[in-house]
């Protein structure tokens, strides 16, 4: 038996006019479906049409959740309502605990999925206000979800992303916590299993968000018509990292500003896909067209080719980032430097930082 408790919402508006006669005009109803824990959230999300909300009610819940429908919301109740991996076979009786999870998302190691088709994404999705942690990959992943919305989700503790996109144009991100994640708190990428050329993200926003102690803040990789705005990073072993390769169309036109990034200098060991890192504030690499500004950027240190304050870097693939724009920056701190440019692109300008020292002398 199903054992989601069911509330009926109807929005029921009426038009009023100024002469007699007037007809009202009623809107659609939508469905509440709240399940506590121990009910079946992946029932719940299946039953619901687009505009209604699945309400996971404050507590422990346990299983991952695909969906695939347009328009809900999965809205928890605040930090208290917890999503985790389901409990292991075996697990005490009187532990009230969801069976262990079946589904896409749960074989991918994944807490909460998004997922469309490439020729058919699903749209208008809301994430919001509730914990996502302890996940052998990603706490909350999408692909090909266009205009989704996360919002108030702490991701937390999860192997490899807290928060994580591929192919999701016109996203908001906004009041998360990604914290103590494998890799990128937020990470937001065209794809990471084939080679192609930078997409739209369709003016994507990251806003307001708290990224702190994974390896990596905030990753946009392989993509174009985005903003980082507002947020607050620290204790990463990097930052914000924007990243692009010899693809056409190249990665670039991000816009990072007002963010403040301080002592993100855990250390994280080298990968096969990139160096150690420790001390990185912002590095672009192999992207274009980049606007920096306004960014407060403060003790970053660290011993890495990647480290410093803002670091203009080759690509390991030997990419030039070229027309990037690092303009009224406040940087103090920074080592080896607050302003590092070690690449061999063209148009890259530096303008109006405070800052005290740059490899090479004069950026400042």
């Amino acid at each position: 038996m199903n054992k989601c408790h069911i509330a009926y919402l109807a929005c029921t508006a009426a038009l009023l006019g100024t002469s007699l006669g007037a007809a009202p005009s009623t809107a659609a109803a939508h469905t509440v479906r709240l399940v506590k824990p121990g009910d079946s959230i992946q029932q719940a999300v299946d039953a619901a049409g687009p505009g209604d909300t699945v309400l996971l009610a404050h507590g422990v819940h346990h299983g991952s959740v695909d969906v695939t429908t347009p328009g809900i919301t999965l809205r928890g109740m605040g930090r208290g309502t917890v999503l985790r991996p389901a409990a292991a076979t075996g697990a005490s009786a009187t532990a009230k605990a969801a069976p262990a999870a079946s589904g896409a998302c749960a074989a991918a190691g994944n807490g909460i999925c998004v997922t469309g088709t490439r020729t058919d994404s699903v749209k208008g999705v809301t994430i919001a206000s509730l914990t996502v942690t302890g996940f052998r990959k990603t706490g909350v992943y999408a692909h090909s979800a266009e205009a989704l919305t996360v919002r108030s989700v702490t991701a937390v503790g999860n192997g490899v992303w807290g928060i994580a996109t591929e192919r999701s144009p016109r996203g908001v991100f906004r009041g998360n916590t990604a914290r103590d994640n494998g890799d990128a708190g937020l990470f937001l990428a065209n794809t990471v299993t084939e080679e192609e050329g930078a997409s739209d993200a369709g003016g994507t926003v990251v806003e307001r968000n708290r990224l702190e102690g994974n390896r990596i803040g905030v990753t946009v990789r392989r993509l174009r018509n985005l903003t980082v705005v507002g947020n607050r990073l620290t204790g990463n072993c990097a930052a914000v990292f924007l990243v692009g390769d010899e693809n056409k169309p190249k990665a670039g036109r991000v816009t990072v500003r007002e963010n403040r990034i301080e002592r993100n200098n855990k250390s994280c060991p080298k990968t096969a896909r990139l160096d150690a890192l420790q001390g990185s504030g912002i590095v672009l690499t192999g992207t274009d067209d980049n606007v920096i500004t306004h960014n407060v950027i403060r003790d970053n240190a660290g011993k890495s080719p990647l480290s410093g304050g803002i670091v203009v870097f080759k690509s390991f693939v030997g990419t030039p980032s070229e027309r990037n724009r690092i303009s009224d920056n406040l940087l103090s701190g920074n080592s080896p430097a607050d302003l590092v440019n070690t690449d061999p692109g063209v148009g890259n300008t530096f303008q109006g930082n405070s800052c005290v020292s740059s490899q090479p002398a004069g950026l400042c």
